[in-house]
Protein backbone atom coordinates (compact mmCIF):
# COMPACT_ATOMS: atom_id res chain seq x y z
CA UNK A 1 0.00 0.00 0.00
CA UNK A 2 1.78 3.34 -0.76
CA UNK A 3 1.02 6.55 1.32
CA UNK A 4 2.25 9.89 1.90
CA UNK A 5 3.61 10.03 5.26
CA UNK A 6 5.15 8.46 8.02
CA UNK A 7 6.63 8.48 11.21
CA UNK A 8 9.63 6.70 12.69
CA UNK A 9 10.99 6.18 15.90
CA UNK A 10 14.81 5.65 16.57
CA UNK A 11 15.86 4.87 19.93
CA UNK A 12 18.98 6.49 22.49
CA UNK A 13 21.93 4.65 23.14
CA UNK A 14 24.61 3.82 25.48
CA UNK A 15 28.23 3.99 23.27
CA UNK A 16 31.87 2.75 24.46
CA UNK A 17 30.27 0.92 27.50
CA UNK A 18 33.43 2.05 29.19
CA UNK A 19 36.47 -0.26 27.23
CA UNK A 20 34.96 -0.30 24.22
CA UNK A 21 36.10 2.77 22.52
CA UNK A 22 33.76 3.84 19.06
CA UNK A 23 33.35 0.14 19.09
CA UNK A 24 30.74 -1.24 21.36
CA UNK A 25 27.39 -0.09 22.25
CA UNK A 26 23.94 -0.32 22.81
CA UNK A 27 19.97 0.38 22.35
CA UNK A 28 17.50 1.52 25.34
CA UNK A 29 13.95 1.72 25.32
CA UNK A 30 13.51 5.37 26.17
CA UNK A 31 14.24 7.99 25.57
CA UNK A 32 14.65 8.45 21.85
CA UNK A 33 13.80 10.95 18.27
CA UNK A 34 11.20 10.85 15.81
CA UNK A 35 11.07 11.65 12.43
CA UNK A 36 8.25 12.89 10.36
CA UNK A 37 8.56 12.65 6.56
CA UNK A 38 5.89 13.84 3.58
CA UNK A 39 6.80 13.10 0.24
CA UNK A 40 6.68 16.15 -1.80
CA UNK A 41 7.09 16.30 -5.83
CA UNK A 42 9.31 19.59 -4.99
CA UNK A 43 12.96 18.43 -5.22
CA UNK A 44 15.12 18.72 -1.58
CA UNK A 45 14.60 18.61 1.72
CA UNK A 46 12.35 21.06 3.61
CA UNK A 47 12.65 20.58 7.44
CA UNK A 48 8.71 22.31 8.23
CA UNK A 49 9.46 21.93 12.37
CA UNK A 50 12.02 21.07 14.69
CA UNK A 51 10.12 20.34 18.23
CA UNK A 52 11.70 19.97 21.75
CA UNK A 53 15.33 21.02 20.71
CA UNK A 54 14.69 24.79 22.45
CA UNK A 55 16.04 26.63 19.21
CA UNK A 56 19.21 25.01 19.21
CA UNK A 57 19.26 22.36 16.22
CA UNK A 58 19.59 23.80 12.38
CA UNK A 59 16.80 23.89 9.92
CA UNK A 60 19.09 24.26 7.11
CA UNK A 61 18.78 20.57 5.67
CA UNK A 62 22.38 20.63 4.78
CA UNK A 63 23.40 21.18 8.29
CA UNK A 64 21.15 18.92 10.31
CA UNK A 65 21.74 15.66 10.82
CA UNK A 66 18.80 13.89 10.17
CA UNK A 67 18.09 15.73 6.66
CA UNK A 68 21.77 15.31 6.22
CA UNK A 69 21.39 11.35 6.04
CA UNK A 70 18.64 11.63 4.07
CA UNK A 71 20.22 13.35 1.22
CA UNK A 72 22.88 10.72 1.15
CA UNK A 73 20.29 8.30 1.08
CA UNK A 74 18.66 10.05 -2.06
CA UNK A 75 21.83 10.46 -3.59
CA UNK A 76 22.52 6.91 -3.91
CA UNK A 77 19.01 5.79 -4.96
CA UNK A 78 18.91 8.33 -7.68
CA UNK A 79 15.34 9.78 -5.96
CA UNK A 80 14.88 13.34 -7.47
CA UNK A 81 11.54 13.94 -5.77
CA UNK A 82 11.34 15.47 -1.89
CA UNK A 83 10.27 15.76 1.38
CA UNK A 84 8.83 17.74 4.27
CA UNK A 85 10.09 16.69 7.31
CA UNK A 86 9.39 17.18 11.75
CA UNK A 87 11.76 16.27 13.59
CA UNK A 88 10.63 15.65 17.16
CA UNK A 89 13.90 15.47 19.85
CA UNK A 90 12.36 13.55 23.05
CA UNK A 91 15.80 13.38 24.16
CA UNK A 92 18.51 15.63 24.91
CA UNK A 93 21.10 16.93 23.03
CA UNK A 94 24.61 16.83 23.70
CA UNK A 95 24.11 14.57 25.90
CA UNK A 96 26.23 11.39 25.38
CA UNK A 97 23.08 9.00 24.33
CA UNK A 98 23.15 9.41 20.74
CA UNK A 99 21.26 12.39 20.12
CA UNK A 100 22.69 12.80 16.52
CA UNK A 101 22.37 9.04 15.62
CA UNK A 102 19.26 8.84 16.80
CA UNK A 103 18.11 11.35 14.47
CA UNK A 104 19.97 10.61 11.60
CA UNK A 105 18.66 6.85 12.05
CA UNK A 106 15.13 7.81 12.43
CA UNK A 107 14.91 10.21 9.29
CA UNK A 108 16.46 7.02 7.22
CA UNK A 109 14.88 4.63 8.47
CA UNK A 110 11.75 6.31 7.73
CA UNK A 111 11.87 7.73 4.13
CA UNK A 112 13.42 3.66 3.22
CA UNK A 113 10.32 2.19 4.57
CA UNK A 114 8.35 5.13 2.96
CA UNK A 115 10.04 4.28 -0.66
CA UNK A 116 9.17 0.71 0.27
CA UNK A 117 12.82 -0.75 1.58
CA UNK A 118 14.68 -0.22 -1.28
CA UNK A 119 17.66 -1.28 0.80
CA UNK A 120 17.60 -3.07 4.28
CA UNK A 121 17.90 -2.21 7.46
CA UNK A 122 21.87 -2.79 8.05
CA UNK A 123 22.62 -1.28 5.16
CA UNK A 124 21.15 2.13 5.72
CA UNK A 125 23.65 2.46 8.50
CA UNK A 126 26.54 4.25 5.97
CA UNK A 127 24.08 7.29 5.18
CA UNK A 128 23.24 7.62 9.12
CA UNK A 129 27.00 7.78 9.65
CA UNK A 130 26.99 11.19 7.29
CA UNK A 131 24.80 12.46 9.93
CA UNK A 132 26.90 11.75 12.58
CA UNK A 133 30.37 13.11 10.83
CA UNK A 134 28.37 16.92 10.33
CA UNK A 135 26.74 16.98 14.30
CA UNK A 136 30.03 15.33 15.15
CA UNK A 137 32.81 15.35 13.37
CA UNK A 138 33.80 12.25 12.61
CA UNK A 139 31.15 8.79 11.71
CA UNK A 140 31.68 6.68 14.27
CA UNK A 141 29.04 4.22 14.46
CA UNK A 142 28.93 3.01 18.33
CA UNK A 143 25.89 5.05 18.74
CA UNK A 144 24.22 4.81 15.02
CA UNK A 145 24.49 1.04 14.45
CA UNK A 146 22.87 0.38 18.14
CA UNK A 147 19.92 2.42 17.42
CA UNK A 148 19.46 1.50 14.09
CA UNK A 149 19.65 -2.40 14.70
CA UNK A 150 19.06 -2.84 18.50
CA UNK A 151 20.31 -4.96 20.73
CA UNK A 152 24.24 -4.84 21.54
CA UNK A 153 26.76 -4.52 18.63
CA UNK A 154 30.32 -4.54 18.20
CA UNK A 155 31.69 -2.20 15.37
CA UNK A 156 34.65 -4.69 13.95
CA UNK A 157 35.78 -2.76 11.48
CA UNK A 158 35.54 0.54 10.29
CA UNK A 159 36.78 -0.12 6.72
CA UNK A 160 35.20 -2.04 5.52
CA UNK A 161 32.39 -0.84 8.04
CA UNK A 162 31.47 -4.44 9.66
CA UNK A 163 28.78 -4.64 12.28
CA UNK A 164 28.44 -7.92 14.79
CA UNK A 165 25.42 -8.38 16.85
CA UNK A 166 26.65 -9.72 20.44
CA UNK A 167 24.72 -12.37 22.73
CA UNK A 168 23.74 -10.68 26.08
CA UNK A 169 21.80 -11.53 28.77
CA UNK A 170 18.35 -10.74 28.47
CA UNK A 171 17.93 -9.59 32.10
CA UNK A 172 19.89 -7.04 31.71
CA UNK A 173 18.47 -3.61 33.35
CA UNK A 174 20.25 -0.75 31.77
CA UNK A 175 20.05 2.56 34.15
CA UNK A 176 21.20 5.96 32.19
CA UNK A 177 21.08 9.54 33.90
CA UNK A 178 21.54 12.82 32.81
CA UNK A 179 22.70 15.50 34.84
CA UNK A 180 22.59 19.21 33.49
CA UNK A 181 25.82 20.00 32.53
CA UNK A 182 26.71 20.24 28.72
CA UNK A 183 29.88 18.78 27.18
CA UNK A 184 30.91 19.37 23.62
CA UNK A 185 31.05 15.69 22.02
CA UNK A 186 33.97 17.14 19.80
CA UNK A 187 35.81 18.72 22.81
CA UNK A 188 35.55 15.55 24.29
CA UNK A 189 36.95 13.66 21.19
CA UNK A 190 39.88 15.77 21.50
CA UNK A 191 40.60 14.90 25.08
CA UNK A 192 41.88 11.31 23.61
CA UNK A 193 44.72 11.04 22.70
CA UNK A 194 45.70 9.39 19.50
CA UNK A 195 48.79 7.44 20.85
CA UNK A 196 48.02 4.89 23.60
CA UNK A 197 50.57 3.30 25.65
CA UNK A 198 51.37 0.05 24.97
CA UNK A 199 50.13 -1.11 28.07
CA UNK A 200 46.63 0.64 28.29
CA UNK A 201 46.07 -1.05 24.80
CA UNK A 202 46.74 -4.62 26.21
CA UNK A 203 44.28 -3.34 29.13
CA UNK A 204 41.49 -2.32 27.09
CA UNK A 205 41.35 -5.13 24.47
CA UNK A 206 41.79 -7.69 27.46
CA UNK A 207 38.56 -5.80 29.22
CA UNK A 208 36.72 -5.71 25.78
CA UNK A 209 36.89 -9.21 25.35
CA UNK A 210 36.06 -10.17 28.69
CA UNK A 211 33.38 -8.10 28.24
CA UNK A 212 32.28 -9.96 25.43
CA UNK A 213 32.81 -13.09 26.70
CA UNK A 214 30.82 -12.41 30.18
CA UNK A 215 27.77 -11.36 27.87
CA UNK A 216 27.58 -14.21 25.72
CA UNK A 217 28.51 -16.43 28.74
CA UNK A 218 25.79 -14.56 31.39
CA UNK A 219 28.66 -14.24 33.63
CA UNK A 220 28.11 -11.08 35.57
CA UNK A 221 31.18 -11.21 37.77
CA UNK A 222 33.41 -11.04 34.45
CA UNK A 223 31.29 -8.56 32.84
CA UNK A 224 32.12 -6.53 36.39
CA UNK A 225 35.53 -6.97 35.82
CA UNK A 226 35.57 -5.98 32.30
CA UNK A 227 33.77 -2.77 32.38
CA UNK A 228 37.21 -0.64 32.86
CA UNK A 229 38.30 2.09 30.67
CA UNK A 230 41.94 3.42 31.04
CA UNK A 231 41.71 5.21 27.90
CA UNK A 232 38.57 7.72 28.03
CA UNK A 233 37.28 7.61 31.08
CA UNK A 234 40.72 9.29 33.08
CA UNK A 235 40.32 12.14 30.53
CA UNK A 236 36.73 13.01 30.16
CA UNK A 237 34.97 12.14 33.70
CA UNK A 238 37.03 15.46 35.14
CA UNK A 239 34.35 16.88 32.49
CA UNK A 240 31.51 15.08 34.68
CA UNK A 241 31.14 17.11 38.50
CA UNK A 242 30.97 14.65 41.26
CA UNK A 243 31.78 11.52 38.30
CA UNK A 244 33.70 9.51 40.97
CA UNK A 245 31.21 9.79 43.41
CA UNK A 246 28.12 8.83 41.35
CA UNK A 247 29.82 6.09 40.12
CA UNK A 248 30.84 4.95 44.06
CA UNK A 249 27.43 5.02 44.76
CA UNK A 250 25.96 3.26 41.96
CA UNK A 251 28.64 0.30 42.90
CA UNK A 252 27.78 0.51 46.47
CA UNK A 253 23.64 -0.36 45.40
CA UNK A 254 24.66 -3.05 43.64
CA UNK A 255 25.61 -2.01 40.22
CA UNK A 256 27.73 -4.80 38.01
CA UNK A 257 28.98 -1.76 36.55
CA UNK A 258 29.10 1.73 35.94
CA UNK A 259 30.74 4.77 33.44
CA UNK A 260 30.45 7.21 31.16
CA UNK A 261 27.84 7.14 28.28
CA UNK A 262 29.56 8.15 24.82
CA UNK A 263 31.33 11.17 25.75
CA UNK A 264 28.81 11.96 28.65
CA UNK A 265 28.02 13.99 30.68
CA UNK A 266 25.47 11.13 31.69
CA UNK A 267 26.17 7.88 32.86
CA UNK A 268 25.24 4.67 32.57
CA UNK A 269 24.88 1.66 35.13
CA UNK A 270 23.62 -2.05 35.13
CA UNK A 271 21.54 -4.55 37.45
CA UNK A 272 19.86 -7.58 36.76
CA UNK A 273 16.95 -6.40 39.12
CA UNK A 274 14.18 -4.05 38.11
CA UNK A 275 13.61 -2.90 41.40
CA UNK A 276 17.38 -2.74 42.22
CA UNK A 277 18.22 -0.52 39.13
CA UNK A 278 15.30 1.63 40.13
CA UNK A 279 16.76 2.20 43.64
CA UNK A 280 20.29 2.58 42.05
CA UNK A 281 18.66 5.80 39.70
CA UNK A 282 17.34 7.08 42.93
CA UNK A 283 20.58 6.81 44.62
CA UNK A 284 22.80 8.21 41.71
CA UNK A 285 20.04 11.26 41.45
CA UNK A 286 20.08 12.18 44.93
CA UNK A 287 24.00 12.12 44.56
CA UNK A 288 24.21 14.54 41.63
CA UNK A 289 21.59 16.64 44.06
CA UNK A 290 24.44 16.90 46.49
CA UNK A 291 26.70 18.65 43.96
CA UNK A 292 23.34 21.02 43.05
CA UNK A 293 23.19 19.19 39.69
CA UNK A 294 19.45 18.30 38.31
CA UNK A 295 19.28 14.97 36.76
CA UNK A 296 16.70 13.04 34.50
CA UNK A 297 17.36 8.93 34.47
CA UNK A 298 15.57 6.40 32.72
CA UNK A 299 14.97 2.78 33.63
CA UNK A 300 14.63 0.07 30.73
CA UNK A 301 16.09 -3.24 29.07
CA UNK A 302 18.19 -3.12 26.49
CA UNK A 303 15.99 -2.93 23.48
CA UNK A 304 16.50 -5.06 20.73
CA UNK A 305 14.53 -3.59 17.94
CA UNK A 306 16.22 -0.72 17.00
CA UNK A 307 14.84 1.82 14.98
CA UNK A 308 10.78 1.32 14.09
CA UNK A 309 8.04 3.04 12.24
CA UNK A 310 5.52 4.34 15.10
CA UNK A 311 2.62 4.85 12.51
CA UNK A 312 1.60 4.09 8.83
Amino acid sequence: MSRSSIKAFAPATVANVSCGFDVLGFAVENPGDEVEIELTTKPGIEITSILGDKGKLPTDPKLNSASVSIQSYFDYIGYNDGIKMILNKKMPISSGMGSSAASSVAGVFAINEILNNPLNKKDLLKFALQGEKIACGSAHADNAAASLLGGFILVRSYDPLDIVSLEYPKDLIVIVIHPQLKIDTKAARKLISSNIKLNSAVSQLGNIAGLISGLSQKDYNLISRSLIDVIAEPKRSKLITGYQEIKKTAIDFGAIGCGISGSGPSIYALSTNLKKAENIAFEMKNKFKSFDIDSNYYVSKINDTGAKIINK
